[in-house]
Formats: C-alpha cells, structure tokens, sequence
C-alpha cells in the first residue's frame, strides 16, 4: 500500500468493495506474478489514482492473521504529492482527509497506528490478530516489542 500525503493531508480511498468496504484506506492491491512489492505499489499508485510516482519510501509492514481467509502481508510505504483533484478511481472514491480528521474517518484500527507512526517518522513492523468475524484482538509493533491499544 502507498499512503498518499501532501502537506497535512492524506489522499485516501474510500473503499467499495471488501475487505473494509465503506473504509477509508491508503490506495494499494496485490502483487502480480514476478513482481515486487515496490514495484505493486506503484503500479496499484498508477492504476488508481493516475499518479505516476518518481519515489516512495519504505515505511514498514503489516501482518494480518485470522483464522478465516483474511491474511495478509502488507509492505508500506509513503509519498508527499502535489494537491490534486480526487481522481476518480473504479475501487472507490478518493478524498483528501486532513490529517486532524483521520481518526474520525471510518478506517481499519490497523491503519491509524500505522498513519501515527509514518507521520512520526518511525519505522514498524506491525502484527494484528483478527478473530473469526474479523474482529481485531490484538495488535502488537515488533521493533519496539510493544503492544497497541485495539479498542
């Protein structure tokens, strides 16, 4: 996933389908065959928003366990882009958020501790635990070994 950030705002997608349909998400997608996570990220960049990246930066991963069929990898990176229209996009609509709304946007709990610590500069490496209806039980950030809150 590439967050999307011009100054103190976030472009993001609200999403139309699952996982986290109706949420708030950075724009991404799964990797395609002989392709690398650098490399998805701005092709997913490219094909939902338009933007054509020069540079991102690698800011951490997510993994997301469950013992239903949602497991996922998540590499995540960042990049600071001029101000522009939302495109349209075919996997929702893209909004600008302030960055003083972001947690009062619908969005994965994953994603707010993600947003603290990309904005902060700080590399992560994220665990999240899901039960069987996908409800977060557990968070943990394994450079620092230390657990997040997940209400």
């Amino acid at each position: 996933m590439c967050i999307l950030r011009h100054k103190d705002e976030l472009l993001l997608l609200k999403r139309l389908r699952e996982p986290n349909k109706d949420m708030y998400t950075p724009v991404g997608g799964k990797l395609d065959p002989f392709e690398g996570p650098y490399e998805a990220a701005l092709r997913e960049t490219l094909e939902e928003t338009g933007v054509k990246l020069s540079y991102m930066r690698f800011c951490g991963t997510l993994i997301e366990t469950s013992p239903a069929s949602y497991n996922w990898c998540s590499f995540v990176y960042v990049a600071d882009i001029d101000r522009i229209p939302p495109p349209l996009c075919t996997e929702g609509s893209l909004e600008w958020i302030p960055l003083s709304n972001v947690l009062k946007v619908p969005a994965p709990k994953t994603d707010w501790h993600i947003y603290k610590y990309v904005m902060e500069g700080k590399p992560f490496a994220f665990r999240a635990t899901f039960d069987e209806k996908l409800i977060l039980t557990s968070m943990t950030e394994d450079i620092e070994e230390k657990t997040m809150e997940v209400e």
